[in-house]
């Protein structure tokens, strides 16, 4: 059975949700079952999270040929890569982590987590799991790949403090984003965030907001936060292959709750830094089919 840390029970109490969290929390396993060994095998691309040095979280994007992820045995996942050049976990992961794992399927709206410790293995990561559990495919974009682009040319950083003109406007545009966190020991977790365009909002270059839909109840994401409210988040521009990665805080703002809207509350989230990288994917996918569960924005 799952044990839920203080800040998950703290956000399931007062959501009202803790007998589904620990009815979903059965679900959670601490091995690969082999049909998630053969979903990591057909993928091409997966999301990690994990700290800095200075403790800051970051959420980056790892592509490579199917097949480049693999469980070598039910407690043993192999990611033959790392992030691309530039990277601020690229460095990091140079060495021991607790990292958090998302890989995610557009074409079929399918998803799989992976929670636990990696360690350098040849050219990538060992990741010795600790949670292993799928998600339903609410709120998730689908999008095929149309391209398979070079993947020779060194990628281009943008380093900055505050988001350009240019961020914000793909910002409020993204239908999806990745978002990493970690409890108050150190704990990672990389989850998704989907919906309309326009739900990620900019309030300033160095603020932002969301909604939080209803989801699996167990707020492994909300609970972090209110345990501890560094984060991570990654937004891709699937059409180029691009990302932009920001660290900063979050906090749960609970005023912001609209059931009428789906939304059970909202994330404040405060930009520390930010990384914006071309080149990191050699994937370019077509236009979205926007999730029919997607509540409509206000």
């Amino acid at each position: 059975m799952t044990r839920y840390h203080p800040g998950e029970l703290a956000v399931q109490q007062r959501m009202g949700q803790e007998a589904i969290a620990t009815r979903v929390g059965r679900m959670i396993r601490t091995e690969v079952p082999e049909t998630a060994a053969a979903f990591l095998a057909e993928q091409p691309m997966v999301v990690v999270t994990a700290a800095d040095d200075e403790s800051r979280m970051w959420t980056s994007l790892i592509a490579g040929p199917p097949g480049f992820v693999r469980a070598d045995d039910a407690r043993t996942i192999i990611i033959d890569a790392l992030p691309a050049a530039g990277d601020p976990l690229r460095d990091v992961l140079r060495g021991p982590r607790q990292i958090g794992m998302i890989a995610i399927e557009p074409q079929t709206r399918r998803r799989m987590r992976v929670n636990g410790t990696a360690e350098p293995s040849g050219t990538g990561l060992r990741v010795h799991p600790e949670q292993v559990y799928s998600n339903c495919p609410k709120y998730i974009s689908r999008r095929d790949i149309v391209e398979v682009g070079s993947a020779t040319e060194l990628p281009r950083a943008h380093r900055g403090e505050s988001l350009t003109d240019r961020q914000q406007a793909l910002m409020m545009s993204a239908d999806a984003f990745f978002v990493g966190s970690a409890d108050a020991t150190g704990n990672a977790d990389a989850s998704h965030r989907g919906g309309n365009p326009g739900f990620l909002q900019v309030l300033s270059p160095r603020r932002l907001r969301w909604p939080d839909y209803r989801g699996n109840s167990m707020f492994m994401t909300l609970g972090n936060i209110d345990a501890n409210p560094r984060c991570g988040l990654l937004v891709v521009d699937w059409a180029s292959g691009s990302t932009i990665q920001l660290t900063g805080t979050a906090e749960i703002n609970w005023d912001e709750a609209d059931p009428n809207a789906g939304a059970q509350c909202a994330v404040d989230f405060t930009v520390d830094a930010v990384v914006e990288l071309t080149h990191v994917s050699p994937l370019r996918w077509g236009t979205a089919e926007l999730s029919p569960a997607n509540p409509d924005l206000p």
